[in-house]
């Protein structure tokens, strides 16, 4: 096959060699002539021949292999709720306070476990010596939602008193992070470790997450309420230095070299509104943990959940570095909410998750004895397979394996699928505006109602507590291991 302007070449070409060919002697005059003519004869020939093989079927121009495109990745798409008419709605919402009602008797297993910390909380308001009562709730992303911790929170400062942010994560450490309760942020030179998979050396802190740089000019802020604070790290060899600041004002120049440990620095402030910020001052490696910002009196709510969380995950936090934070927080309570991962983990076996959830457990008792183990059950759960909804099945293994260890292990357990109405009432929850369209998560009034249930389940018991306190109160003040650090 010829293409077009090898076509055309090779006509001209023959033309004129025949040309000089035929007629090597004539005049130039009549060459000249006789040259025109032809010329005009063959360009008009070309042009015919051309046309005609443009219009031929069996005449193509080679190309290059077309290159297959790849079909787009599909977008996964929550599932979104059908709409709900008012009717509907309020009938859902009056189930859910039918369901509430009916299982107020059955919240708490092992409630005596609550003693020591319902004894802390007393002592608020009674003893001279007002000694900070601190609540750490481990989790996933119900926990990371800070909706129903940020209720509790709310509740327990509006009886107990206000005492500040108490721990949260430095920087922006992962998408979706927040704390209702104080506002922080970073420069873009940082780089997370830890999260869901607890990928690394396990030197994460007290939340499970670390935030690192090598580079000069970096930083990390905090804008909270407080009158002390403190500052955790890594010391680690070659660590640079950091520039503290509130609002303008200079404070302090922090080290972080040295052998490998826990770090940290504390700070009294005056108290009130403060906007903290850390600085690296050189290109040298910095690990920074998080912060606390306490006050002298009161209750925290700290709220440490990781979007897509196992309660197995913290065993691949080193041990020795959260035994060290976890006794300088010296909590009352300790809360651990897990389980609608596991549910629908493949990888999930009823035997190993219950001697793995015993040594989450015993690992946390082992670095805070005299705190009180509160584990939330997971609460009911549905998924969507083949375009129909189908409650997950993992759910009762979980809650069986937990109760299990809570009883062997002393802590209170709070069902919260059993609190909530039972297996299959996501559904309601989600038509009473309650729960989000993948009857997963629940919606920012869901978890409110959820905290408001949690929070009054909690004051009813020591409302009954206190009535029986005078018997055991100077048992507990004997026993009463010393806060002050």
């Amino acid at each position: 096959m010829f293409s077009y302007p090898c076509l055309s070449a090779f006509i001209g070409g023959r033309f004129f060699s025949h040309v000089l060919r035929e007629r090597p002697c004539r005049g130039i005059t009549h060459y000249t002539g006789v040259m025109r003519n032809r010329i005009l004869l063959a360009l008009g020939a070309a042009l015919v021949g051309c046309c005609l093989l443009a219009g031929s079927p069996q005449t193509t121009t080679t190309k290059p292999p077309a290159t297959k495109k790849k079909p787009a990745k599909k977008k996964t798409k929550r599932p979104s709720a059908p709409p709900v008419g008012p009717a509907a709605r309020a009938a859902a919402q009056r189930k859910i306070e039918e369901y509430l009602a009916d299982s107020a008797q059955k919240a708490f297993q092992q409630p005596g476990a609550l003693v020591p910390f319902f004894e802390q909380l007393v002592r608020l308001h009674t003893a001279a010596d007002k000694t900070p009562v601190h609540i750490i709730q481990f989790g996933d992303s119900h926990t990371a939602a800070d909706e129903w911790t940020g209720g509790l929170r709310d509740q327990f400062r509006e009886r107990f008193g206000d005492g500040g942010s108490g721990f949260s994560l430095a920087g922006y450490p992962f998408r979706g992070y927040r704390r209702f309760d104080a506002r922080g942020g970073g420069t873009t030179g940082w780089v997370s470790e830890g999260l869901r998979t607890g990928a690394g050396d396990g030197w994460f802190g007290l939340g499970g997450v670390s935030i690192n740089t090598t580079r000069a000019g970096q930083s990390v802020f905090l804008q909270a309420e407080c009158d002390r604070l403190e500052i955790h790290f890594l010391q680690q060899p070659g660590g640079g230095r950091l520039a503290l600041y509130d609002y303008d004002e200079f404070l302090d120049e922090i080290p972080t070299e040295g052998e490998p440990a826990a770090g940290f620095v504390r700070y009294q402030t005056q108290p009130g509104p403060h906007r903290f910020l850390l600085k690296t001052l050189d290109a040298r490696p910095v690990r920074l943990f998080g912060w606390v910002a306490d006050k002298a009196a009161g209750v925290t709510y700290e709220a440490l959940g990781i979007n897509g969380a196992e309660a197995t995950l913290l065993l691949k936090w080193d041990e020795t570095m959260l035994a060290a934070y976890l006794q300088r927080r010296n909590p009352a309570m300790i809360v651990l909410s897990y389980g609608t991962n596991e549910a629908s983990d493949p990888l999930w076996h009823r035997e190993s998750y219950r001697d793995a959830f015993a040594k989450v457990v015993d690992r946390l008792r082992q670095a805070a004895p005299a705190a009180t183990i509160l584990v939330l059950g997971p609460a009911d759960r549905w998924v969507r397979t083949r375009g129909r909804w189908q409650i997950v099945p993992g759910i009762d293994d979980i809650i069986a394996q937990q109760q299990s260890v809570c009883r062997e292990l002393g802590c209170v357990y709070w069902d919260t699928r059993e609190r909530m109405g039972g297996v299959g009432t996501m559904r309601d929850w989600q038509l009473a505006g309650l729960a989000q369209a993948d009857r997963v998560h629940f919606t920012a009034g869901g978890y409110r109602r959820l905290s408001t249930v949690l929070f009054s389940d909690l004051m009813q018991l020591l409302d009954a507590y206190k009535k029986v306190r005078p018997e055991t109160s100077d048992q507990m003040a004997h026993d009463r291991p010393n806060q002050n650090r």
